[in-house]
């Protein structure tokens, strides 16, 4: 009869303790300094995410230009263009489009881009190829066109004025700015190989050419 009495002592205790530890568990899951140290976590893995690429928003003008009216770093490239009210988002074969059109009026001789800005004032504004190329867009959606125009004065110059206000034109370069700071400091702060595997690897990259 004790022995009886004492395994269901043991039992109720075990039982015991396993609830104990359930509901600790519990209570440090719902404890709210743990969650106020997950979120500073969480919010530093989402700006370590690497924005490469840049969200455009291009709206039309009243006189038919078009002008850049917002514009920010991004993980993929969009072109968001406002008509009439109604936005859209360019598809890639769009963009392609207007990188060619531009990109044979620059050899022509004939794009805005390359033009005095008082000349493109004059003349109604910049079209939509002309302002997707004037934007921080350009050099991931026409890299090849982006070279042949990087060195024109015209073009720097007329890049502010595709922008609808000067605030907009320094948020924007804020903003890329502060975005290429924290690129190159995750760069910096990321781990680097080993010499052991980067000195294997130079060794039989030197043993393929020899080879070869």
């Amino acid at each position: 009869m004790n022995k009886h009495i004492k395994r269901i002592s043991n039992y109720a205790m075990v039982g015991g303790v396993g609830t104990m530890v359930m509901a600790t568990l519990q209570g440090c899951g719902d404890d709210p300094a743990i969650h106020q140290q997950q979120q500073p976590q969480q919010q530093a893995q989402e700006q370590s995410v690497v924005k490469e690429g840049a969200t455009v928003t291009i709206e039309k003008q009243p006189n038919g230009s078009y002008k850049i009216i917002d514009e920010a770093p991004s993980v993929k490239t969009r072109v968001i263009v406002v008509e009439d009210g109604k936005e859209r988002i360019l598809t890639q074969e769009e963009i392609d489009k207007l990188v060619k059109e531009e990109e044979a009026k620059v050899d022509a001789g004939t794009s805005k881009l390359t033009q005095n800005p008082e000349e493109v004032k004059e003349s109604g504004g910049m079209g939509l190829a002309g302002t997707l190329m004037a934007s921080m867009a350009a050099g991931m959606v026409g890299s090849m066109l982006m070279n042949k125009l990087m060195n024109n004065q015209n073009y720097q110059q007329n890049r502010r004025t595709t922008y609808k206000s000067p605030q907009t034109y320094s948020k924007s370069q804020n903003s890329f700015k502060k975005n290429a700071a924290a690129r190159s400091a995750a760069k910096s702060s990321s781990p680097k190989k080993s010499g052991f595997f980067s000195g294997k690897k130079s060794s039989s990259a030197k043993s393929s050419s020899f080879g070869g």
